[in-house]
């Protein structure tokens, strides 16, 4: 037999799935349908293994839901108007958004995502995800821009969103404004650098990190309670090298301990300093730009890191350092380039999510987390949240922010039939001193839209999936965005949860290290399915339970590629004699074996039904994986090998009975995790006969009631595999065949118990004679 080529194998079968429309949503008014808040993947290039890894994850749910509940709603989406998508265009074209016009970069940008989507699709499709994608959205297309528009002007109109001038979360880099939920931590060495400020003529020291902030220095703060600076409180202090006063106040956010306890209140250098100048009514002294550099008379211009290096030479050649040490310490970085972020005044959007913190922890309540200790990252971001969601931003390519600014104040957003719209091509007059009122040019963050990816994917059918959907499932880095932001926009807009559950992904590692581009651990999906295959891929992906991170590990691929092997010769081996069997004949009564096997499938459905309802993928594959090796391919197969051979009437019928559903089930077991092979089975040897056009429009196994005397009999299974385990141990210590015949001797306990088996124990053992002893004894012939 030739050796199957598992790449023909899925590209057939992947031809086979589209050109059927095998996954398309077959009721939409359907109550009890099970609909997918699905992820849509950024495209910012090509799929990673993280995907390949949370994708397939979430469609292990998704198969046994299908095949479970018989109609599932899962739409494909694609994350498409985001930073990543920017920086892919302009290093895929060679240019810089900023030195572009907007319309020109837009075009650009829809350009070439047109070119490459397609290719970007296709990897989902190249590893078995099973999304209806005939209900396909982007999220910079029209109907997204409207839907995102639309909740714009809703939450604007219900006073949820407004427009403030502020110190805002700034990236130097992407030079754009960015949420808290953008912001990751990263170690970074710098120098801790001990200052001469100066009250009456006496030093002042004051520790800081960033001397380059000097300039935009508002005030001094000292702890009320710190009895070393009482009597300067309400006096000033004089700024090194740029000799200004600045006064000196009590506020308990100095740390006695910390330093040299005196705190120095600059415009901005971090979320504390806004709070404070807000706090004291303080006169801010913006010296930060867009771009990064300073505007500090003699710094002007240079980025932030060279200031940094030449204000401390200069401090240290006016002898103005008392002491200087170096450190690493945690700084906020924007988490799409890793570049330490600033703040910056400027207006920007934001939507209120600060004074609704007690409602937004109780909609998390309501929502069915797995696995459940993931709930607490959810509840730690709220809990933690220092600011309203920020979300505008000052790039080119996303959607509009639909507004209009008069010079009175005055502001005016679209009309919902207006949507969806580019304020900068339509003129608006001010409603009250009748002036041209200015278009906003910023974007909707990218998170504004994917926040509304229900109501997104419901439009496209019509508005028939309502809220909550059935899952959400997302990996648990984005539970303060994706999860955050959804919750957030379902309970402003309908008071409503999302979803009833949400299932969490890990991370992939590769040597115990989470992959990098910039380390060079990464692995790429693509030349993994060259190698080995998407079932392998999907076999390897099923191996981490939800919320747990998981090392790639070829040997994984190794065994999942085995499987997918073992699955087509047993399905093979089984059908080669089954020729004569039409699918439904059933012997009056089953062959103790085949009873008791069937039993055995029997509960390994209840146990494996039990473990995807509750979303243990992981468990569900470990179980009917060992099954299927073990119990079917090591024993079953092998005991009534000869009886198919050479059984007739009932004894034969009853075998091929129990091989043809027993396989069926078996195959049904693994189509969630492996669905290629199992396809490739069922199409091969089943379709004819059962008659559903895929295995994977097919009924999951029913859960049966197992009537007591059925599970009577079970016991005597590893009675059976333990004698036939211990000849062939007897076999081969004694370097015989194992069809070498034998006569086998057992105890009176295990004859008795095997009393209706002994045929088939015959069969197995090739034993002539099986009698009654005071030991196991196996006699060669």
């Amino acid at each position: 037999m030739a050796k199957p080529n598992f790449h023909e194998i899925e590209e057939k079968i992947k031809k086979f799935w589209d050109e059927n429309q095998i996954y398309k949503t077959k009721d939409l008014s359907d109550e009890n349908i099970y609909s997918v808040d699905t992820p849509p993947p950024t495209v910012s290039g090509k799929m990673h293994i993280g995907h390949a890894f949370s994708y397939s994850q979430q469609d292990f749910i998704v198969r046994f839901m299908r095949m479970f509940k018989g109609n599932v709603f899962y739409p494909f989406g694609t994350d498409d108007n985001g930073l990543p998508t920017e920086r892919l265009v302009e290093k895929t074209n060679n240019v810089k958004s900023k030195n572009m016009g907007r319309q020109e970069f837009v075009l650009l940008c829809l350009e070439t995502l047109k070119k490459i989507k397609p290719a970007f699709i296709q990897d989902w499709k190249d590893i078995g995800v099973s999304c209806d994608y005939n209900v396909t959205y982007s999220t910079i297309d029209p109907q997204a821009q409207k839907i995102s528009q639309k909740s714009f002007v809703e939450l604007y109109n219900k006073g949820q969103i407004y427009k403030k001038s502020f110190p805002t979360i700034w990236c130097p880099e992407c030079q754009t404004s960015i949420a808290q939920a953008e912001l990751e931590d990263k170690e970074s060495s710098t120098k801790f650098s001990t200052l001469k400020f100066s009250c009456e003529g006496k030093d002042l020291l004051i520790a800081t990190t960033r001397p380059e902030m000097l300039y935009s220095c508002v005030a001094v703060f000292v702890n009320p309670k710190d009895e070393r600076y009482a009597s300067i409180v309400g006096k000033t202090a004089n700024v090194p090298i740029f000799d200004y006063e600045v006064p000196i106040i009590a506020d308990e956010s100095a740390e006695i301990d910390k330093g040299t306890g005196v705190l120095m209140i600059c415009s901005y250098g971090d979320r504390f300093d806004v709070d404070a100048i807000n706090r004291h009514g303080l006169t801010p002294k913006v010296i930060m730009e867009k771009n990064g550099t300073i505007n500090a008379p003699g710094y002007e211009g240079m980025y932030v890191t060279k200031a940094r290096e030449k204000i401390l030479e200069d401090l240290k050649e006016k002898n103005l350092i008392f002491e200087q040490k170096d450190i690493t310490h945690v700084v906020n970085v924007h988490d799409k380039c890793g570049t330490a972020i600033e703040f910056v005044e400027t207006p920007q959007w934001f939507i209120s999510v600060i004074d609704k913190k007690k409602d937004l922890l109780e909609q998390g309540n309501k929502i069915n987390w797995y696995p459940e200790y993931m709930k607490k990252r959810y509840d730690n971001w709220v809990s933690g949240l220092e600011w309203d969601w920020s979300i505008s931003r000052n790039r080119h390519f996303g959607i509009p922010i639909p507004a209009w600014e008069c010079s009175c104040g005055e502001i005016v957003v679209a009309k919902e039939n207006e949507l969806p719209i580019d304020p900068t091509t339509v003129e608006k007059k001010c409603p009250k001193c009748n002036e041209v009122m200015v278009p906003e040019t910023m974007v909707l963050d990218t998170w504004a839209t994917s926040s509304v990816s229900p109501q997104i994917a419901t439009d496209l059918v019509e508005n028939k999936i309502k809220l909550p959907y059935s899952l959400r499932p997302q990996a648990h880095d984005i539970i303060r965005t994706w999860a955050f932001y959804t919750i957030v926009k379902s309970y402003l807009h309908e008071n409503k949860i999302p979803w009833k559950d949400i299932v969490i992904s890990g991370n992939v590692s590769l040597g115990g290290e989470k992959m990098s581009k910039s380390k060079g651990n990464v692995v790429d999906p693509k030349a993994v399915l060259e190698k080995y295959s998407a079932d392998a891929l999907r076999y390897w992906a099923s191996g981490s339970k939800l919320g747990s991170d998981l090392d790639y590990q070829e040997n994984d691929l190794v065994t999942g590629m085995k499987l997918v092997n073992k699955i087509l010769n047993a399905a093979n081996f089984v059908f080669m004699n089954l020729k004569d069997y039409d699918g439904k004949s059933r012997p009056e009564k089953l062959e103790k074996v085949d009873l008791i096997f069937l039993t055995k499938v029997e509960l390994l459905v209840k146990r494996v039904t039990k473990a995807f309802k509750s979303y243990e993928y992981s468990k569900a594959k470990q179980e009917v994986d060992e099954f299927f090796w073990k119990v079917f391919c090591d024993n079953y197969l092998e005991i009534v090998k000869k009886r198919v051979y050479q059984g007739e009437g009932d004894k034969k019928l009853s075998a091929e009975y129990a091989l043809y559903h027993g396989l069926l089930t078996l195959i049904k077991l693994f189509a969630p995790i492996v669905p290629f092979v199992t396809e490739e089975v069922y199409q091969e040897h089943y379709k004819k006969i059962e008659g559903d056009e895929s295995i994977h429009l097919s009924r999951w196994p029913e859960v049966k009631n197992i009537e007591q005397e059925e599970l009577d009999v079970v016991h005597k299974w590893e009675t059976i595999v333990n004698v036939v385990e211990n000849v062939r141990r007897w076999k081969s210590k004694e370097q015989k065949a194992m069809n070498s015949e034998i006569n086998l001797t057992l105890l009176k306990e295990e004859l008795v118990s095997l009393e209706e088996c002994l045929e088939d124990l015959k069969n197995v053992t090739g034993a002539v004679e099986i009698k009654e002893g005071k030991q196991f004894r196996v006699d060669f012939i």
